[in-house]
């Protein structure tokens, strides 16, 4: 198997970056979900590193019209290229943060403060009523501390949402001694009071204790208790307080999110693969000590993996097999996919580190949390650099060539059909241009009138919709309208005919007609091509074109026609979900109504199990790891 050709370890850096930083195509092919972005000048140097709760959003408000400082204007105009790194919380987001602000020292991020000085929460221990209370420092004090969180944010979040759950005083001794009535806070329902004794020792006793069960992370007696006074509320028609004790219920457990700075286990890399076409990358996590304190991207070419598995073998062997790599290499290397040739690759890498190297592809607990988060990035990292700006353009330039078109081509619009056995059929179009995707240009079709399952009267209806208005917008229009100068279509010759028909009809036979069909393996890097070129005496003329499986301009067609299905799939579920008038749970599979109700008495709302991660849907009674993660795929569409 040939090694692929990735960029040597001492030279790769996340920054890859373009000759041109186009911020749009960049936002686009962003994640919704948490992590730690980091900007790069052109010299590949880090100018900042941050963390975000939604990475499209944060990062997208750097780049808007108006709005920002002189400081952040400064930035903005030395920006050559961003790293994403997704997270699986936004406490891991922060906990990353800080590692790497203390690692490259970006000049504009603030100093990173010692490890000695985090936060933490502190419970007095010899006060008849103990303060719950912020705290930084040696903690030689006679008191309980919880703890460290990764920001002083971090910990006053956290005493908020307790102080409004269990209603312990944080108020100074000597505020608290000299008070003859209750303070604001009691007022606003955030403390019992018992600096004038309205509340007895052992009930605020009992308020300590399930403070100190929650923070200990043994909140399930506490959890299950709230569950049942929200449901006697509900029952009771109290639903304004019964939506209030959700809430809590809901800001408990995000609270309950908080990693500690200092984590359990050793050293490790982790390696995950991913591939679209002849397109590959490797996402790589270090941690060491326990802690994740930095990942990189790799986008090794290898012609000749048939797999990820393939891909990830050869990466591993070329990455570590090196003289000044070995002292480097940590002791278990985690990987997804599994790889054929583990026990070889962990003798090689023996013999180089000197020691026992172990490669682990089936982890449990927080080594399969790791694992999943560098799938995550992988797939982004792969996503990502497909839909760069420049990468399209020159497959739209090598398109033209494999076509031999006269000239370039500005407008791609691709269409499909999506529906289930029939039912509620939705027909998408899509629209590429030399930049990548126009989404403001894409359609969606809900079919009508038809018999269920006949993809070819769909795949009219969508086409005579769509070109009749083409046809009219060009011939009111003084620069012709929007006529694309290919129309895709995923089938064989049969398609092609009936778009021809179509576009003949509106008189639009200059429109280049292509079809797109998959070979007999079905696998993608092996579809056919099929070219329709008019011919007024024979009939349209279809030549079968096969295009190399590393050809750009075939890895161009196959995006566009993977975005048309997923574009339709979308609107299909959509209308389906509509039309059976049902809850997005109601259409997961093998999520039953026992199933979905201990969904809903866990959380205390489908709005909350929306928010959950795998992880947490994996803690409720009768849901399995793998349904957890079908759950969340399906409730994100991914």
């Amino acid at each position: 198997m040939q090694v692929p050709s990735i960029v040597p370890p001492d030279h790769a850096t996340t920054a890859q970056v373009p000759p041109r930083f186009d911020p749009k195509a960049l936002i686009a092919t962003l994640s919704t979900r948490p992590g730690v972005y980091r900007m790069f000048d052109a010299g590949g140097e880090i100018l900042y590193v941050g963390k975000a709760k939604n990475l499209r959003k944060r990062v997208s408000n750097y780049f808007r019209a108006s709005g920002l400082d002189t400081k952040t204007m400064a930035l903005v105009a030395r920006i050559e290229g961003i790293e994403v790194t997704i997270t699986s919380t936004e406490t891991e987001a922060l906990l990353l943060e800080q590692t790497l602000i203390k690692q490259h020292r970006p000049q504009y991020n603030i100093e990173l403060r010692d490890d000695k000085s985090y936060p933490y929460i502190m419970l007095t221990s010899k006060d008849e009523f103990p303060r719950l209370a912020f705290y930084r420092g040696n903690k030689k004090r006679d008191a309980t501390f919880f703890g460290p969180y990764p920001s002083a944010s971090a910990v006053r979040e956290s005493l908020g949402i307790l102080q409004k759950v269990f209603r312990l005083r944080q108020c100074e001794d000597s505020y608290f001694r000299n008070r003859s009535r209750p303070c604001l806070q009691y007022q606003i329902q955030r403390c019992t009071g018992p600096c004038v004794g309205l509340i007895s020792a052992h009930d605020y006793a009992q308020d300590v204790h399930f403070s100190t069960l929650f923070l200990n992370g043994k909140s399930d007696t506490l959890i299950k208790e709230l569950t049942r006074k929200m449901e006697t509320r509900a029952e009771a028609l109290d639903f304004e307080q019964a939506a209030v004790i959700r809430d809590q219920i809901g800001d408990l457990r995000r609270i309950h999110e908080q990693q500690y700075v200092s984590d359990q286990g050793g050293d490790a890399d982790v390696l995950a693969a991913s591939m679209s076409a002849a397109y590959a990358s490797v996402h790589l996590i270090v941690i060491r000590g326990g802690r994740l304190i930095g990942s990189k991207n790799f986008f090794p070419r290898d012609r000749l993996a048939g797999s990820e598995s393939d891909l990830l073998s050869a990466f591993i062997a070329r990455y570590y097999i090196q003289e000044d790599n070995a002292a480097n290499i940590p002791r278990e290397i985690i990987i997804s996919p599994a790889i054929e040739d583990e026990k070889s690759l962990e003798e090689a890498l023996s013999f180089c580190a000197d020691k026992a190297i172990k490669i682990s592809a089936a982890v449990r607990g927080h080594r399969a949390r790791w694992l999943a988060m560098a799938v995550t990035n992988a797939q982004q990292s792969l996503t990502s650099y497909v839909s760069n700006k420049q990468n399209v353009q020159q497959r739209f330039q090598q398109l033209q060539e494999a076509l031999h078109l006269d000239e370039l081509p500005q407008r791609i619009e691709c269409f499909d059909i999506s529906h289930t056995a029939g039912e509620s059929p939705v027909a998408s179009c899509v629209v590429f241009d030399i930049n990548g995707p126009l989404k403001t240009d894409y359609r969606r079709f809900n079919i009508e009138g038809i018999t269920g399952g006949d993809d070819y009267a769909a795949m009219e209806q969508a086409l005579s919709r769509r070109f009749i208005r083409v046809a009219r917008e060009a011939a009111e229009s003084v620069d012709g309208g929007k006529v694309p100068d290919i129309l895709l279509i995923d089938g064989g010759k049969g398609q092609l005919a009936q778009a021809r028909r179509v576009l003949d009809e509106c008189q639009l036979g200059s429109v280049q007609l292509l079809g797109i069909a998959k070979g007999i393996s079905r696998r993608a890097g092996q579809e056919t091509l099929f070219l329709s070129i008019p011919d007024e005496v024979n009939g349209d003329k279809v030549t079968e074109i096969v295009l190399p499986t590393e050809s750009i301009a075939l890895h161009l067609l196959q995006q566009i026609r993977d975005e048309a299905h997923r574009f339709a799939i979308t609107g299909h579920r959509a209308r389906r979900a509509k039309t059976r008038n049902t809850s997005a749970l109601e259409q997961i599979p093998g999520l039953g109504p026992k199933r979905r109700r201990e969904l809903l008495r866990h959380f205390g709302g489908q709005q909350e199990v929306l928010r959950a991660s795998a992880e947490q849907l994996a803690k409720v009674a009768g849901i399995s790891r793998k349904l957890a993660e079908e759950i969340y795929a399906h409730l994100h569409n991914e």
